[in-house]
């Protein structure tokens, strides 16, 4: 490998929210370079967050990270993509299973207003019996979906049935590595099973 190369940084652009994604860490490609595609990201997406667990207990990104992890950002009352996108993070984990490799699905609340921890917990469960609802304070969520650069935007058409814009990404994160890739809403579950099972095998 070149040393031009070596020392060059790759952008990695989305359209559809607006994400720009900057890969900075060569190390990491170098790493997991067998299960690259073109969504491969690096170390300036996710990052530590303390949230709140279905049981009202405070958890960090430690305590939840402890396998490979599916993190998706979203809200209960979703009309859509939402639960769409939990159940395809939900199959992935049972197509993984399947192999023997241990995953786990996340979902994180950008809606704290109406997801108190109980009801972002019963709603995680509803697609896994593995999966872990989180919310939070305001500024909780927030510093969580700095972290992760996704985006979302109340609309104040109603106050209290509104709709919730957002990132429809899901984010895989491992221990001790952090985030590595997404996968978007249009990603059938076998392909993240597989990409999971390549990361997941090349730690």
């Amino acid at each position: 490998m070149s040393q031009t190369f070596a020392r060059a940084a790759i952008a990695v652009v989305v359209v559809g929210v607006g994400a720009t994604f900057a890969v900075t860490h060569l190390a990491k490609r170098d790493a997991f370079g067998i299960c690259e595609d073109t969504n491969v990201a690096g170390g300036d997406i996710g990052g530590p967050f303390t949230l709140i667990d279905k049981s009202g207990t405070s958890v960090t990104d430690a305590d939840v990270i402890t396998e490979p992890t599916l993190i998706y950002f979203g809200y209960t009352f979703c009309p859509d993509f939402c639960p769409m996108d939990m159940a395809r993070n939900a199959l992935a984990v049972d197509l993984l299973a399947e192999q023997g490799v241990s995953a786990t699905p996340v979902f994180i609340s950008i809606d704290p207003a109406r997801d108190t921890p109980e009801v972002v917990g019963e709603f995680a469960a509803n697609f896994h019996d593995k999966a872990i609802g989180l919310t939070g304070s305001e500024e909780q969520v927030a510093a969580a979906s700095r972290a992760y650069r996704t985006f979302y935007k109340k609309q104040d058409d109603d106050p209290e049935y509104y709709l919730v814009q957002h990132t429809t990404f899901s984010y895989l994160t491992l221990p001790d590595h952090g985030f590595v890739t997404f996968f978007r809403q249009d990603a059938p579950a076998e392909d993240v099973a597989k990409s999971v099972a390549c990361f997941a095998a090349a730690v």
